[in-house]
This record gives C-alpha cells, sequence and structure tokens, in this order.
C-alpha cells in the first residue's frame, strides 16, 4: 500500500501484534482507522499519533500511582544498560529513595518532563547543528520550564551485527542489502534519530532497509532480536555488545544526559541519585563491561 496508508496485516507488522488483535481494537473502537470498500485502512500518521497518546497515558497512570509512594520519583525517555544497574544500586544503596523508570524515547522523556508527567528525562539527543547533545532540544520540547541538564555518562553506540552476517555485513550502505534483515528504534527514540539523520545524508530510503518498520524500545531487545534469528544488524550500545557477545561495529561516542526541573534537583532522591553515580564502587562495577566514560559524571552542564 501507499506509505501513508497500512492494511491489517501491514499495522500488525507495525505494532508488533497478531493480525486477530488488529481487529480486536478495531471491534472495540481502540484504534484509528476507516473502512474504505468493504477493507480496513490505517493512516500511518493517526497510527502514530495514537501511540503516542497511549504512551503518555500509562504514564499518567505510573504518576498517580508514584505519587502515593513517598519518597518516589518518575523517569522517562531513553534506556541504557549501566542506567539500569544504576537504579538498581541507588535501592540498594539508599532504600528510602525509589527512582521508577519508563522507557518512551529520549523526545517523550522531554515532553513528558514539560507537562509535568515526569521528574526526569533521560535524553541523549544529538544536534548536529550545534554539535551538543539535548540542550538544543530544550525550547523545543520542554518550553515551561528551565530544566537542569546533568551529565550521566558518554557512551559507545554502533552497529550490532550477528555472527552469521559478519562477512557480508560492511557499513551503512549494506543495510539494503537483500540477506540483512534491520531491526530498528521506536520514532523519538535517539537512536532512531540518529539513524534517520545518517540515512537522509547518504540518501538511504527506509523502505528500501528490509526491517525498517520492525521497531523495538530499548538496546537490549535489539541485541535479543539477533541472538533469536529475528534480525541480522541494529544499533545499540556497545554493552550490549559485549554482554550478549555479538559483534560490533562503533558509530559515535554519545553523551547521556538526565534533564529535570530546578526543584526536582534539590531532592533528597536526586543527590542520592548522584551520589551512586560518582561512587567508585559504582564506577568499578561499570568498568567490566567497558566502553563508558564517567568524566563529567554529575556534573551539571545547562541550568
Amino acid at each position: 500500500m501507499s506509505s501513508e496508508l497500512m492494511n491489517t496485516k501491514e499495522v500488525a507488522k507495525y505494532l508488533d501484534i497478531h493480525e486477530k488483535q488488529v481487529y480486536l481494537l478495531i471491534k472495540a473502537g481502540k484504534i484509528p482507522c476507516t473502512r474504505v470498500t468493504g477493507k480496513w485502512i490505517f493512516p500511518v500518521k493517526l497510527i502514530d499519533e495514537w501511540l503516542q497518546n497511549s504512551a503518555q497515558d500509562g504514564l499518567q497512570q505510573a504518576r498517580k500511582r508514584i505519587n502515593q509512594i513517598e519518597g518516589a520519583l518518575l523517569a522517562s525517555g531513553s534506556n541504557d544498560p549501566v542506567l539500569d544497574i544504576l537504579l538498581t544500586a541507588i535501592k540498594k544503596d539508599h532504600p528510602a529513595f525509589n527512582i521508577f523508570s519508563a522507557n518512551t524515547g529520549s523526545v517523550s522523556g522531554l515532553t513528558a518532563l514539560n507537562t509535568g508527567l515526569t521528574d526526569i528525562a533521560f535524553s541523549h539527543l544529538y544536534d548536529p547543528e550545534t554539535d551538543d547533545y539535548n540542550t538544543p532540544y530544550l525550547k523545543q520540547y520542554c518550553p515551561d520550564h528551565q530544566p537542569v541538564v546533568v551529565n550521566l555518562f558518554y557512551r559507545q553506540v554502533g552497529f550490532l551485527i550477528a555472527k552469521s552476517k559478519t562477512e557480508i555485513f560492511k557499513g551503512w550502505e549494506s543495510l539494503t542489502h537483500k540477506k540483512i534483515h534491520f531491526v530498528n528504534r521506536q520514532k523519538g527514540s535517539g537512536i532512531r534519530i540518529l539513524l534517520d539523520n545518517e540515512l537522509k545524508n547518504r540518501r538511504i530510503e527506509g523502505k528500501d532497509i528490509s526491517g525498517y518498520d520492525n521497531e523495538v524500545y530499548t538496546h537490549f531487545e535489539v541485541g535479543l532480536s539477533l541472538i533469536s534469528g529475528e534480525a541480522d544488524v541494529g544499533i545499540a550500545s556497545a554493552a550490549v555488545a559485549k554482554i550478549l557477545d555479538l559483534n560490533f561495529q562503533p558509530l559515535v561516542d554519545e553523551r547521556f544526559d538526565m534533564i529535570l526541573d530546578k526543584s526536582t534537583f534539590f531532592q533528597p532522591g536526586i543527590q542520592a541519585f548522584i551520589e551512586t553515580l560518582q561512587s567508585e564502587k559504582f564506577k568499578n562495577r561499570v568498568e567490566k563491561i567497558g566502553n563508558y566514560n564517567f568524566k563529567d559524571a554529575g556534573r551539571i552542564l545547562h541550568s
């Protein structure tokens, strides 16, 4: 069909659900669609808006529950294996504080911060015009606040490659190879924005990449897609490649920050977060994974 429209089979693949579930959503009136000559049609733009609204609804429910827990904060946005380790370490070192995290992508994290649905946004959005991360996007996605940008770490990101396709895959141009099946990240994620910018610069069309519409929400899901044989190549952190023993081609060393309101920054839970981040105990544990740099960890980069 047209790149602007999908049928039931295509929208099922787009949402990574069974086609029968699509019909159940239609029957319940929960998915945007229209019927043309007896067939259900799904506008891509409306489906993307529906997904965005569904994510916001999930955050609203989480916000209500977390507000009932003393000392708890809600974070949303990008994800990273080391971030998961950090959140666990905070809970062990400072049991009075809880930080709950939702993997929504960098853009959604910033917009949620702007609307008050989250306390912290995790982000790694690169702006090629300024050669800077995150700060250039604050006016666009977080216009109602004057947020603080605090660095967490720098990490290496690149292509994860199934070992069976190492000889075939040589880089960006190989993405259109007929024997390469790609696994993508969701729209609004920092990895997706990196990918789409690079494809645009190289004049590579997404429709020419097998698996371009196959989206997952975390770095580990990218790696697991390769291990399960569902895909051959994806973009994720070097840590995932090392943990899952996958081949890796580095692309960029990127900055990973947390963004939050000034009033939130001085809360005890955030100070506990930074204390754990800067501790030698945590850094020594992460060194075993490799490909991370904590030279600016806890440093305020914008306020």
